[in-house]
């Protein structure tokens, strides 16, 4: 789901949950995983594949210059959603606070790479969905205290599919928020879910591969 803005803030390191070297795998894949030949990948699980292949890639900004190794990925993504199939991953098990770990969307990359220009850093970026209040909060967070989040009513399509329509946005540090206008709509098919992670396809082509967040965000 795309965000585009612009916008000053600070920079502070987020702990515990903020990586504040971006150059360094995501802190919640082990990094024992990095280190693997593609041989012995393939005759991993899918999941473990999956997690193998973007646990140095800061979410995605690497994988950009290497059309090899997102052919990769997809794959893996697309074995996962073979084991999800028929699966209903829209019911309470998709409520909670997902943090990203790798993703395609060229607007999201383009913050976590050059928030910097801004005097900050890209902390967390997070989705927020409440099934039963049929609400989501798409959060793109900016530590110690910045943080730019879209609210959106969501509609549960099918099993798998979810229809969203945003209806507001907030620039928020500590000292000053800005309210901004609500700007699109579209859908998310979360192909597989489990404990641990969930994978999603959207309206525009794009991936999205996230971890259930160790902390719960809230506005």
């Amino acid at each position: 789901m795309a965000t585009i803005l612009n916008f000053p803030a600070k920079s502070q390191p987020l702990k515990p949950y903020f990586n504040p070297n971006p150059s360094i795998q995501n802190p919640s894949i082990p990094s024992k995983s990095l280190h693997f030949s593609l041989s012995s990948s393939q005759s991993l699980s899918p999941k473990t594949r999956l997690l193998n292949l973007i646990s140095d890639q800061n979410r995605g900004l690497k994988t950009q210059k290497d059309p090899e190794l997102r052919s990769q990925i997809i794959d893996a993504i697309d074995s996962l959603a073979e084991l999800g199939s028929g699966s209903t991953t829209t019911d309470n098990s998709l409520s909670g606070t997902w943090r990203m770990l790798w993703t395609t969307e060229k607007e999201q990359l383009f913050i976590i790479q050059n928030a910097y220009l801004f005097g900050t850093k890209t902390g967390d970026v997070l989705q927020v969905i409440d099934v039963d209040n049929l609400k989501l909060n798409n959060v793109i967070t900016f530590p110690p205290s910045g943080v730019f989040f879209v609210r959106s009513t969501i509609e549960i399509a099918s099993n798998q599919r979810v229809d969203f329509r945003f209806t507001s946005a907030v620039l928020r540090t500590k000292d000053w928020e800005v309210p901004l206008p609500p700007f699109g709509q579209g859908w998310f098919e979360s192909v597989y879910l489990d404990d641990d992670i969930r994978v999603a396809k959207d309206i525009r082509g794009d991936y999205l591969v996230v971890d259930r967040a160790p902390y719960e965000w809230k506005e």
